[in-house]
């Protein structure tokens, strides 16, 4: 390709050389062969009259593609499969008059489509793996770590940075749910014809129905024990695709979700994202440390999370039998929609791995509200040194309002100061006022969630999404 052409962004700078490999054309074409080479085996063991000799010159030739051959006869033909049928029958001429016999170009095209398919959510249940294993690992060691919690962005009680850690977690293992049940019932189109009917194979088989069915599951069983669709018209549903981009979508909700949560602690000095040695966070600030990392998240994901909407338009706009509006659209969106979805895995896994936990700014932030979370008690200390409890929740209420207001001005909180010197709680010693502002009281069943998170909820499910998972290697985060 010339260096002048456009280059999508997701394989110059983002996606894995894994999940672009298996979009590539090469690969797309390597799975077309092999289609090829498992149709006409079976056949042969059904037996049609195809020569074993054909059968092994075909499997010699499976790898040796030459793009540009095949790239010649298709301005010829004006169409791709054909064009690869006439490529590769060059290479073996004893297959030629067997290649493609009673198929359509959906067998190979879906069919390969499907595998590529199947193969990309596996390479993504692996990344999400080693995400869930990474968040373990920081919510294990952080179980108890008290740190503010919020709710609308405003200082709530206090929960633990752990079981943070969790709520990004369970999200993303909804996700592994969702995948693994995708995989558990993944199909193949199989060998279904022209339009569905496998009538071009009922008579290659001169009528008889049970070696037309018995070659749709033999085919479709080849390839990792697959099963066919039960009926199609010439393609598969379409909406099998819509599917699939709702789980790659619901991946990016969870990691846009955390990368939110991400660069807002990172703003409070709480968590930051990882930031090498010479690293630029800004061209003209040269202080900065932005959380470029979440932000790209942030960013791909919102492309996935746009793409579901399309498959469901192609699903729904395909007419009867067949219709080829689907095709451009598809070539487009499934693997952009696998390579940005891997490219937000790939920054998320970074992310966590390398997360620094900053326990002294958490234990300031949590140090300036601590004593608001404690006001509760220390009404009961009132009510219980014989005051009136609605007296005192209104001098609780004025008190507060005043502090935050200097905390929000920068200035210390004095709260406590506020209520152990005030009339209505005359009878409780202010030992008794600080007594109550030790963090790890207020983060209820934070710490022991954790560890039932962990135990009972995420050791099973990975150990049960390891049978599908992909192995999975440490990519690089390029800018």
């Amino acid at each position: 390709m010339s260096d002048a052409a456009y280059q999508s962004p997701l394989g110059t700078r983002y996606a894995s050389p894994a999940m672009q490999h298996l979009w590539g054309e090469k690969h797309r074409v390597e799975l077309w062969r092999r289609l090829w080479l498992a149709l006409m085996e079976t056949e042969r063991e059904l037996g049609l009259d195809i020569p074993a000799a054909a059968i092994e010159e075909l499997s010699r030739h499976l790898d040796d593609i030459d793009l540009e051959a095949a790239a010649k006869y298709e301005r010829r033909f004006r169409h791709d499969v054909m064009a690869h049928v006439h490529a590769l029958g060059d290479l073996a001429p004893r297959a030629r008059p067997f290649l493609h016999l009673g198929a359509t170009s959906a067998y190979v095209t879906d069919n390969a489509d499907l595998l590529v398919m199947r193969e990309g959510l596996r390479l993504i249940l692996g990344q999400l793996v080693a995400l869930l294993r990474a968040l373990a690992v920081l919510a294990d060691k952080h179980a108890a770590l008290p740190c503010l919690a919020y709710t609308h962005f405003q200082p709530a009680q206090l929960t633990t940075v752990g079981k943070r850690a969790t709520l990004w977690a369970q999200d993303f293992g909804l996700d592994v749910e969702e995948l693994c049940h995708r995989l558990d019932r993944f199909r193949l189109l199989g060998c279904k014809g022209t339009t569905g009917t496998q009538a071009s194979f009922l008579e290659l088989f001169q009528g008889d129905h049970e070696k037309v069915r018995e070659l749709d599951r033999r085919i479709a069983a080849r390839f990792d024990g697959s099963a066919p669709f039960a009926v199609s018209g010439q393609t598969y549903p379409r909406k099998a695709d819509s599917a699939v981009l709702d789980i790659l979508s619901g991946i990016a909700q969870s990691a846009a979700k955390m990368a939110a949560d991400l660069r807002l602690l990172q703003h409070e000095g709480e968590l930051l994202e990882p930031f090498e040695s010479e690293q630029i966070g800004s061209s003209a600030m040269a202080y900065k440390r932005n959380p470029m990392r979440a932000e790209r998240i942030t960013s791909l994901a919102r492309f996935v999370c746009s793409l579901p909407q399309n498959a469901a338009q192609t699903a729904s706009a395909q007419w009867l039998e067949r219709t080829l509006d689907d095709s451009a659209n598809r070539r487009l969106v499934l693997p952009e929609a696998f390579l940005a979805t891997d490219a937000v895995l790939i920054l998320a896994i970074n992310i966590i791995a390398g997360l620094e936990v900053r326990e002294a700014a958490i234990a300031r932030h949590v140090a300036v509200q601590m004593p608001f979370m404690a006001t509760e008690k220390w009404l009961m200390l009132g009510v219980a040194a014989g005051g009136d409890r609605q007296a005192l929740h209104e001098v609780i209420r004025t008190a507060s309002l005043a502090a935050a207001d200097r905390v929000s001005a920068g200035e210390s909180n004095d709260l406590v100061d506020r209520l152990s010197g005030h009339a209505a709680f005359s009878r409780v010693p202010r030992a008794a006022f600080t007594a109550e502002l030790e963090p790890a009281a207020y983060t209820g069943r934070a710490a022991r969630q954790v560890g039932e998170f962990l135990r009972e909820y995420l050791e099973p499910l990975l150990a049960g999404a390891a049978r599908h998972a992909a192995a999975t290697v440490s990519e690089e985060v390029r800018v």
